[in-house]
């Protein structure tokens, strides 16, 4: 089985971790950080809603649903570029091993 240089590995958990991180604070802001400011936010409306009530009933699922799919595409595109494919990952589920 291939080996993963312990560089290129520690460089895909960084990015990796990097992008969970950012994630997760616009997760946070588009849920909490609205509250926080639904004086300041109410000026603005969605709908006819006020943006913090409308952030807090649907703006953050939607928000957290995009996030699954942004998380998606960057992590298949941070794979691909460490060399890490989905066609490997199921031959090695499936106990076969990579002559590299």
């Amino acid at each position: 089985m291939k080996k993963i240089d312990k560089k290129v590995a520690d460089a895909y958990f960084k990015e990796r971790t990097r992008n969970i991180v950012i994630y997760l604070i616009i997760g946070f802001l588009s849920s909490f950080g609205v509250v926080l400011f639904a004086e300041f936010f109410s000026k603005f409306s969605i709908n006819g809603f006020p943006f913090h009530y409308f952030m807090g009933a649907q703006g953050a699922v939607v928000v957290f649903i995009l996030l699954l799919f942004v998380n998606a595409k960057v992590s298949d595109s941070i794979d691909r570029k460490y060399g890490i494919d989905e066609s490997k990952n199921e031959q090695l589920s499936a106990g076969k091993t990579l002559d590299h």
